[in-house]
């Protein structure tokens, strides 16, 4: 969704986030941390993320939602199912970073090239601007390098079914395909899905820092309110890269 069609995403502010205590965490001795830096701009993130993916009417009134930025982990699960590890997939090795170029959903029917999800001059976080392709967000990791990788996509837009519609029906063991610039296609086993509240969004869970190479993928779920273009829920899929071409 372009400026014009974001709620919360326009009154907050990643630079605020990148000053919370909660970004803090410890470096392991003798490697390279995934960094401090991955998680601030992931936690960032979920302040930011898919306010209205629902898309709009670009003549309609914008309306504030709720702060999805809580750090509880309550809500884990909640409506769409998860099922914490029925994958049980190892992870792979992780990459060196290279941007993403396309995602397949082989259970969804999904095929989609990527646009680049960076800030607003505001700080706030783009959305995607086509409702039929999913954007990665660049300031966080490259699906395939260490770290949550995130790509984010509309469920629906002006009514009519987007990139992500069918995202909550996702299942423990379902495959995720990233096509990545150096010509790689990382393969992602789906661990879990859920769905939280946007009040309740558990940010620590979904954004934090990682030691193998994950993907969450994003969009609006719940109830929608046709007057406020709003779902009151977001839909994330948690996996795991378990294969590499």
């Amino acid at each position: 969704m372009n400026p014009r069609q974001s709620s919360a995403a326009s009154v907050l502010r990643s630079p605020a986030v990148l000053r919370s205590p909660a970004v803090r965490t410890t470096r392991p001795r003798g490697r390279r941390a995934a960094g401090p830096l991955a998680a601030a701009l992931s936690l960032a993130l979920a302040t930011l993320l898919l306010a209205g993916c629902a898309g709009q009417n670009p003549a309609a009134p914008d309306h504030a939602s709720p702060e999805g930025g809580s750090q509880s982990s309550s809500g884990a699960g909640a409506g769409a199912g998860a099922a914490a590890g029925a994958a049980g997939a190892a992870a792979k090795p992780a990459l060196a970073r290279s941007e993403p170029q396309k995602i397949t959903i082989p259970s969804l029917g999904v095929s989609s090239t990527l646009e680049t999800l960076r800030q607003n001059q505001d700080g706030t976080m783009q959305t995607p601007k086509d409702p039929g392709l999913a954007g990665w967000y660049e300031p966080g990791p490259t699906p395939g390098s260490q770290g949550p990788a995130v790509i984010a996509g509309h469920v629906t837009w002006n009514g009519a079914a987007a990139v992500f519609e069918k995202l909550k029906t996702m299942k423990a063991g379902d495959t995720i395909k990233v096509t990545r610039r150096d010509n790689k296609t990382a393969t992602f086993t789906v661990d879990r899905v859920a769905e939280y509240p946007k009040a309740e969004f558990p940010t620590l869970e979904v954004y934090k820092n990682l030691d193998h190479a994950g993907l969450r993928l994003v969009t609006c779920g719940g109830d929608f309110d046709p007057k406020k273009h709003y779902y009151d829920s977001n839909v994330v899929v948690f996996a795991r890269m378990t294969g590499i071409a």
